[in-house]
């Protein structure tokens, strides 16, 4: 049985390689958008596509982030994603006005979305790492309580 916290580590590390992906999608897009025919891929310039990504990307990380919560507590993930976010959707509404930042809005955003799932795994390692020796500091308190009283 899968625990929570490797099933929060796995959706950490789907959640930026999407993430990466969408970046990395929204950069050569630009470059690459008249060679897709040719090779097959020309659904990756569609806009249902670019619409899906973001949409999964924001599912995976606020599931991912919403359970690492759970376990740290801490707001500077959800703050990182909920920047990220922003700058995806804010980029892809420019992209779709013909406004000229919407890629690079895109990118960055893809990049810091990634960043927050980043984030999250490490506040929850640091949390790990703290109930293990608060744990072990408290087996040695009862363990000491035990000798002292026999």
């Amino acid at each position: 049985m899968m625990t929570s916290n490797s099933q929060s580590d796995r959706l950490d590390k789907v959640g930026a390689t999407a993430s990466l992906l969408c970046a990395i999608h929204c950069a050569a897009m630009p470059l690459v958008v008249t060679l897709l025919p040719f090779i097959g891929l020309s659904f990756l310039a569609h806009e249902s596509t670019e619409w899906a990504l973001l949409f999964a990307s924001a599912a995976i990380g606020v599931i991912s982030l919403c359970w690492g919560y759970r376990e740290h507590r801490s707001n500077r993930a959800l703050a990182v994603l909920s920047l990220g976010l922003a700058l995806l959707f804010c980029g892809r509404v420019l992209e779709e006005s013909g406004i000229g930042w919407g890629a690079a809005a895109m990118v960055i955003g893809g990049c810091t979305v990634a960043a927050s799932h980043l984030v999250n795994r490490a506040l929850c390692r640091m949390c790990r790492t703290c109930n293990a020796s608060h744990s072990h500091n408290l087996a040695e308190d009862d363990s000491e309580d035990a000798g002292g009283r026999a």
